[in-house]
This record gives structure tokens, sequence and C-alpha cells, in this order.
């Protein structure tokens, strides 16, 4: 007994990862990669800043403010900070993030069964999702115990194979700091912190429940907990990113491909051939499920709670989130991505001032907060006007 608990930060770094690696984290390493070329180290240093390093930073701070994300955003005022939560919530949900993750599994099983209808796999993927996410009480450990140890086997195979079979890369002409601006900007698309916001409820379900009631300081051992269990979920994050992108750059002449959500397959059918295309299904399918059933999850529960005001069940909610997100994953994943580039490189800069200024609120009672938001938002909206 004493073993499974030593093992259970281990198991919830593992369900960390997996709720964030969805369609954005499989994909934009590896476009990363396929752009960056030789200059591809400087492109991984800008992506893991905006999408490993901030993401576990806003866990972090919902941590410090006990998952109460309406405190959180709060501070900016009740409504604004309303406003704020339910756009990051459509984003993650309905509109962006979840049907993504079902079009990027859509366009690689097509790899293999090209005759395969959008319609049919899309509703077979929301009820898939539905199955796995309407007993919530026992998704974390689902995703912990038997879906993350699958989905790292497979996405491991893929980069062990690819670093072992890599050929040269092409040069790169543009500035080394161009580069990683570009790494920087790319991580928004992950949409990595705006999750983290709402997947802090989650996790420290299962962390409270390692914390014993005679502790003299529950906070700071669930605060431990949290720092284990991250540091985890993160060195994962950063592990599969480096190898995607350095892949990525060794393999990615030549391909043949029509949209960025395609590039995963050609890749990986490029480094074991055909044989590959079941690898290739799994670890895309598995990606994307883990984060759509997190994503889906806590949408429902801000529907139920935050806007019907549980006027409604959680299932209902739910059925009603994962209708939407049949219709919109009707859509490609360009498209999905043009209209969530825009919203997200205004909202990322004062989403991340944001977090550090919660986070020295509560360490150090630091009070300023709306006025450098907001100017911070104000500048992203006049920058990309």
């Amino acid at each position: 007994m004493k073993i499974l608990t030593k093992m259970k930060p281990f198991i919830i770094g593992f369900a960390m990862f997996s709720m964030f690696f969805g369609a954005g984290n499989v994909i934009f390493p590896l476009i990363l990669g396929h752009e960056a070329q030789d200059k591809t180290i400087f492109a991984i240093l800008g992506l893991l800043l905006t999408a490993v390093a901030m993401p576990f930073a806003g866990l972090l701070a919902m941590i410090l403010f006990d998952g109460d994300y309406r405190a959180f955003f709060a501070r900016i005022g009740k409504t604004p900070g309303f406003l704020v939560a339910l756009l990051i919530m459509m984003l993650l949900g309905p509109l962006g993030s979840t049907p993504r993750c079902i079009i990027l599994s859509y366009s690689t099983f097509k790899m293999l069964f090209p005759n395969i209808s959008a319609v049919l796999f899309s509703a077979m993927a929301c009820l898939l999702i539905f199955l796995f996410t309407y007993r919530k009480n026992r998704m974390l450990d689902l995703l912990g115990y038997v879906l993350t140890p699958l989905l790292i086997g497979s996405l491991a195979f893929i980069i062990v194979q690819g670093l072992l079979t890599a050929t040269e890369v092409q040069e790169n002409p543009q500035p080394n700091f161009s580069v990683f601006l570009h790494g920087l900007k790319e991580g928004y698309n992950t949409m990595d912190l705006l999750a983290a916001f709402f997947f802090s409820s989650v996790i420290l379900e299962s962390l409270r429940k390692l914390v014993g009631s005679n502790e003299i300081d529950p906070s700071k051992k669930l605060f431990s907990l949290a720092l284990k269990a991250s540091g985890i979920g993160a060195f994962l994050l950063v592990a599969t990113y480096i190898g995607f992108s350095y892949v990525a750059a060794h393999h990615s002449s030549g391909l043949n491909i029509q949209s960025p959500d395609q590039l995963l397959g050609a890749i990986s059918m490029k480094i074991a051939g055909p044989s590959a295309g079941i690898l290739v299904c799994m670890t895309i399918t598995l990606a994307c499920l883990t984060t759509a059933i997190a994503l889906s999850n806590v949408f429902a529960d801000f529907l139920r709670k935050e806007v019907l005001l549980e006027k409604i069940n959680y299932e209902t909610a739910l059925a009603i989130s994962l209708i939407v997100t049949f219709f919109v994953s009707t859509f490609d994943f360009t498209g999905i991505s043009a209209f969530l580039g825009p919203i997200l490189q205004v909202c990322y800069p004062g989403l991340i001032v944001l977090t550090f200024l919660n986070i020295a609120h509560c360490l150090w009672k630091f009070k300023p907060v709306k006025a450098p938001v907001f100017l911070v938002f104000a500048g992203s909206i006049v920058g990309g006007l």
C-alpha cells in the first residue's frame, strides 16, 4: 500500500502529461522542426517557454488559489473575469481544442482507411469521449494507469526510430532570434496555459487524497506533491517536444502532404514503412482522446455550474458539449487553426501576466493586477491590428 501511495505522484504526473498532450502538442513541434531545420534548437527553446513552462506555472498558480478559477479571474473584475473564463472554456471546449483533437485523429486514420467518412468518424469519437468522461470521478486514474503508458510507449518508438534513422538537415537562413520568436508564438497554439486553469480542479481532487488528515500543514504537503507531479508531467512534455522537433527536422524534407495535420502520419510512414500505420493510428488516437476527455469534463462542469447555474445535470451538459463539438469537428484543421490563431495572439500575453501577478499575490501579497493585465491586452490588440 505504501508503494502505491509513493507511486501516486508519478501516476498523476503521467495523467497531467496525457491531459495536456493533444492535437496541438502533436502537430506544432513537428511543424517547428520541419520549418526550423538546422536551427531547431532555437525554435524548441521558444516553444518550451510557452508550451511547458507557462502551462505548469498556470497550474501551480491555480493550486495556490485552491483550484478556484472564479477567484483567480475575479482579480481583474467580476464581469471581465467571467467573460475571460467563458472565452477560454469555449476555445478549449467545443469551438477549438476538442474538435481539433478529433480532426487530427481523423486525418491520420484516413491515411490507412481513405474511404472512412469524416461525419461517421466524428460521431464515433464523440460517443467514445462521452463513455470515458461521464464517470468523471475515475477519469484521472484511468488516464494515469491505462492510457498514458500506452501513449508514452507509442511516442517513444516514433522518436527513437526517427533519431536512429536521421538524415542531414537543411540550412535555415533566418536569424536565430526570429526562429526563437516563432517557436515562442507557436507555443500559444498548444493552448496548454488555457487548459491549466481548468485542469487544476481535477488534479487537486486526486492530490488531496494523498494528504493525510494528520498532516501538520496540509496545504504545504499538497503544494509539494503538486510540484513533484508537475515536474514529471513537464519532463515528459519536454522530452516529447524535443524528440518530435528533431525527428521532423531530419525526416520532413520531400514529404507529400496537403495540410499540417498529416505531418506525423507521413513522417511515421517514412521512418518505419507501411507497417507503422497501426502504431500511428494508436498514437494519435490516444494523444487526442486523453486530452479530449479532460477538456470535455471541465467544459461540461463549467457549462452546468457557471452558465446554466446547475439547472441541468453533468451528463446533459456533457452531451450538449459533445453535440457542438461534433458539428465543429466537421471543419478541417487549417480552418480551426486560422480561427484560433488571432484570438490566442491577443489573449496569451495578458493571461501570462495575470498568472505571474496572481502567483506574486499569493506568495508576497502583491496587489496591482488590473492595470498591467488590461494594458497588455490592449497592446496585444494594437499589435495584432
